[in-house]
């Protein structure tokens, strides 16, 4: 057979193949792209997303204060606000204030305008001042960057409360932790083969004195107030206690839980960590955040801490251009609760936490404060506010007004110190009208502070009834 004829009977072959398979395709037995099925219906119409649908507006949850509910009778305050002060046990110096939070009507008032020594009520000023700028959103970042020649450096960028293992995403003290930090160092060091390297630390962010002039030495190794640097673990506490024991250098005892951590996972620290500056253009090695400013007040307003409110202050002062110092800080506070409409001649911020001796306020720059943080038209202050310890439930007022008809009704910041109390914030009445209050006293009898909270824990009960 010849050539031409093998070819004509082999192309007849593969036609006679081809459209078996053709037709094999077309009933769908092997795969093609050929089917003698129904057509395929079209497609549905993508869902809209539930998001996009409009919708009702969300149900209210909670009650509203009804502005309509009627104002206390202010000369029933008035009395009881006069029997508070001239009481004995209140010492030789009080005075106070009562106002309607939505007319700022004053119901009551003795010695408001005398300045008197504040405490800790003194915070609110701090919290106010920080919310208004850097704001509530604002957090504040330790990072690690390489400065060559084998060496990186620890940077503090205000954060006081760092964790010494993990970070917690749900805590306020120890969000961002040095073990995460150490994780996203050793990463980037392996990369290149490093696994020795020299720790500095720059905590330059903030200067001056870490230790407040007007603050007594007994109350730093009473582990009342830390020395304010631009980092630490656990506000420097050298335990658990709240009122613990503080490292005397928080930024190095910082550095040497950082190098024991990069140790951890396999990073050898050699020598001691010591201060050293990083350049601005340093290569980022890593990066943890703290909370938010808003968080952040939340805590110092609950538990009263000295050391981060003052670290606050210098935020605040930062944010001005001023320098991160006592005095920085509290002259930043000040111009910045001017700004706001609080009138603060006469007023001295000897610190921003009210520790250090020397501070005098009045109860009424203290009241107009509150009246701004509780001010629906200022809702980026408004952590002032919500943050401030509940009666007989949270922070500093955990214990107090146990059985009184203000607890849970009343949202105050405490004060003491020796010879000093006082107490400012809001309370809701029984029929639902919210005043604000500031009491202060600061020239009580020996030994007297306890009973003179108890008769300013009466009074303000008083109203809530």
């Amino acid at each position: 057979m010849g050539w031409a004829a093998r070819t004509g009977i082999t192309a007849g072959i593969v036609v006679v193949l081809a459209g078996g398979y053709l037709t094999a395709d077309a009933y769908d037995v092997v795969p093609g792209i050929l089917t003698t099925a129904p057509a395929v219906a079209p497609a549905a119409p993508f869902p809209t997303p539930p998001g996009a649908v409009g919708t009702a507006s969300p149900a209210q949850t909670l009650s509203v204060l009804d502005e309509s509910a009627p104002v206390p009778d202010a000369a029933e305050i008035s009395a009881s606000l006069d029997a508070l002060v001239k009481d004995p046990r209140m010492g030789s110096r009080a005075g106070g204030v009562v106002l309607d939070r939505i007319t700022g009507e004053v119901l009551a008032q003795s010695s408001a305008g005398t300045p008197m020594v504040p405490a800790s009520t003194q915070k609110i000023f701090t919290a106010a001042a920080a919310l208004a700028s850097p704001g509530p959103e604002v957090t504040l970042t330790t990072k690690v960057v390489d400065v060559g020649s084998g060496t990186i450096a620890l940077v503090g960028g205000g954060d006081m409360m760092l964790a010494a293992g993990e970070g917690d995403p749900l805590a306020v003290n120890g969000r961002a932790g040095l073990a995460d930090l150490a994780a996203q160092v050793a990463g980037k060091l392996q990369l290149t083969g490093a696994t020795t390297v020299r720790l500095v630390v720059d905590d330059r962010y903030f200067s001056g004195p870490t230790v407040s002039p007007a603050v007594f030495a007994g109350n730093v190794t009473a582990g009342y107030v830390a020395p304010v640097t631009a980092l630490g673990v656990d506000v420097a506490r050298l335990s658990d206690a709240e009122y613990a024991k503080r490292s005397p250098d928080p930024s190095l005892a910082a550095a040497e839980i950082f190098a024991q951590r990069l140790a951890d996972v396999g990073i050898t620290v050699t020598g001691a960590p010591e201060r050293g500056e990083a350049p601005a253009d340093a290569t980022l090695l890593g990066s943890v955040e703290s909370a938010t400013l808003e968080e952040v007040v939340g805590y110092f307003l609950q538990h009263s801490d000295n050391t981060i409110t003052e670290v606050v202050g210098r935020l605040v002062a930062i944010d001005a251009g001023l320098p991160a110092t006592f005095d920085g800080a509290t002259q930043a506070v000040r111009a910045s609760m001017e700004r706001l409409g609080v009138d603060m001649q006469g007023a001295v911020l000897a610190d921003c936490s009210g520790l250090g001796d020397g501070s005098a306020v009045t109860a009424d720059q203290l009241a107009a404060t509150l009246m701004l943080l509780t001010d629906p038209a200022q809702p980026g202050l408004r952590a002032g506010a919500v943050g401030l310890p509940i009666a007989g439930l949270s922070g500093t007022l955990d214990d107090r007004f146990l059985a009184s008809p203000g607890r849970g009704l009343v949202r105050a910041k405490t004060g003491s110190l020796p010879g000093v109390t006082s107490l400012a914030g809001t309370v809701v009445t029984v029929q639902e009208r919210q005043l604000v209050f500031v009491l202060l006293a600061d020239a009580l009898p020996e030994g007297g502070s306890y009973g003179a909270r108890l008769l300013m824990d009466g009074f303000v009960g008083g109203l809530a009834d």
